[in-house]
């Protein structure tokens, strides 16, 4: 199998003292078989981006997928340029001796289906209009996801994954393949997750798609037609969603109550050195990320609950996976808060599944699992190296 590995890069990760996978470059899967989304409606034919890390074994038997986030995508280690100063969004976790260690797997990770980093969504062109789709792009789910991912795992040949792995709405893709193709999962990593949103967290995701949904250049999402984008909208949304990824007392740690400029001014510009960031990666994100997008993953959050086709009982849909589970969580996250892994983890016990659980103690919120967090990375790393390569059960 070839890899997307260019070259390895000399410089070791500052985070880890490990080193990078070197220079990426995306793939292409095109599938000309249609797809039925959950939705009811049918793509004639649909294209994934994605990239690959490490090199699958003679056996086929060490291939892990890295499902992503909201507001992930294929890019999850390495470079793409040498002059590239930010890696991949998982870098601290995927690379030669880190916790997913490229010396032993040849790891996939994929932009989902619907995404705006190359997959098919709604920046694609619709054959039936000619036009981009945009809102008009039907409504996906995280088992229209695995689908799709499954169509690229045929495409690679790869018979079974070692492990499948995620954190947040990653870690609810790795649920869904445990349950749907139980055969094909050998160990499945659940990070900071839950088995279905809370009210408060549907809650969260009405503001922000409100948010988008009100700006005036949203123009009912067909904003390409007019060279435009809801740029505040979009920016609302994120600086919403960044907050619930942080912690009180790691924000208070990292800003406290500082000021940008050292005094009060006593009027509403941008003051505390909190708000400067928040307007900061709200309008990053704004010219990174589609809108229409950010529009059809939140709803994807919102609709998995894999439990509800087994009478709202999760242990008897956790009880179709035949794989062994590290689920893990942390501390001071409270948008998927300890107690949501503890519900996964009691009804994988009700279900006599295989379960291993920590509960890391950090600061730094949900998005402790994009980081090196050392307690976390030395834990999920001493999991993945536990795993066996003979292609068996676990």
């Amino acid at each position: 199998m070839q890899t997307s590995q260019a070259k390895a890069r000399s410089a070791s990760s500052s985070t880890t003292g490990l080193g990078s996978v070197g220079l990426v470059q995306p793939q292409h899967f095109r599938c000309d078989h249609p797809i039925t989304l959950q939705c009811g409606k049918t793509l004639p034919h649909y294209e994934l981006v994605y990239e690959t890390y490490g090199q699958l074994n003679a056996a086929r038997s060490n291939a892990v997928l890295v499902c992503h986030a909201l507001s992930g995508h294929h890019h999850a280690a390495g470079y793409h340029r040498e002059d590239e100063r930010k890696p991949g969004w998982w870098d601290a976790c995927i690379g030669p001796g880190k916790a997913i260690d490229t010396n032993r797997f040849f790891v996939v990770s994929v932009n989902n289906l619907g995404g705006c980093h190359g997959s098919t969504g709604p920046k694609s062109h619709n054959p039936d209009t000619g036009k981009p789709y945009g809102p008009d792009f039907p409504i996906v789910t995280v088992r229209d996801w695995v689908n799709s991912q499954y169509q690229l795992m045929q495409h690679l040949e790869i018979p079974s994954w070692a492990a499948v792995v995620g954190g947040s709405l990653g870690g609810m893709q790795v649920m869904q393949w445990a349950i749907d193709r139980p055969p094909l999962v050998r160990n499945a990593v659940v990070i900071a997750a839950a088995a279905k949103l809370s009210a408060q967290n549907i809650a969260f995701n009405e503001v922000a798609r409100k948010a988008i949904l009100s700006d005036p250049d949203f123009r009912d999402g067909h904003y390409y037609e007019h060279d435009t984008y809801p740029k505040v909208g979009l920016s609302l949304a994120r600086m919403l969603g960044h907050i619930t990824y942080l912690s009180d007392a790691g924000m208070r740690e990292k800003f406290g109550r500082e000021l940008r400029d050292g005094a009060i001014s006593f009027d509403f510009d941008v003051e505390f050195q909190v708000e400067s960031y928040l307007n900061y990666q709200g309008e990053a994100f704004s010219r990174s990320f589609d809108a229409n997008t950010y529009l059809l993953m939140t709803r994807a959050l919102d609709y998995f609950d894999p439990a509800e086709e087994y009478d709202h009982d999760l242990a008897r849909a956790l009880s179709q996976a035949q794989t062994r589970f590290l689920v893990l969580s942390f501390t001071t996250d409270w948008r998927f808060s300890p107690e949501r892994s503890r519900e996964i983890v009691e009804a994988l016990l009700a279900a006599r599944r295989q379960v291993t659980y920590a509960e890391i103690d950090c600061p730094q919120g949900h998005d402790s699992f994009l980081i090196n967090v050392p307690r976390y990375t030395s834990l999920f790393r001493a999991y993945m190296n536990a795993i066996d390569l003979d292609g068996g059960p676990h």
